[in-house]
């Protein structure tokens, strides 16, 4: 009798889990293009280059250098043969369209 209890538990928190899932950022895509393109420049070319279209996620907004607008920050994941590296690609909030007003791209490393 418990078991049956258990898993309809379980399935119940796996669907509340699921729909608590943060949407796909509006610039997703283009980030992801635009992830691969810094990415290929800062290895110059290397093939061994790959963008995580997975790892796309929004971690919020900045404000703009002139004027008091907002710009989204998409972070993408990617890697070059050994090397990790996390990109940050800051769009301009517009409906309908991507502009990219700037992008970052750091290892993951301790150099220490």
């Amino acid at each position: 009798m418990r078991i049956p209890v258990l898993l309809a538990c379980l399935a119940l928190l796996a669907g509340t889990a699921a729909s608590h899932a943060a949407p796909r950022p509006h610039c997703a895509d283009a980030a992801v293009k635009q992830a691969a393109k810094l990415l290929a420049f800062h290895s110059d070319n290397d093939d061994r280059a790959q963008v995580d279209p997975d790892s796309v996620r929004a971690i919020g907004t900045v404000g703009a250098l002139v004027g008091k607008g907002r710009f989204d920050v998409i972070e993408v994941e990617g890697s070059i043969y050994k090397g990790e590296y996390r990109m940050r690609l800051i769009y301009a909030q517009m409906p309908g369209d991507c502009v990219l007003m700037g992008q970052e791209i750091l290892e993951r490393s301790d150099p220490y």
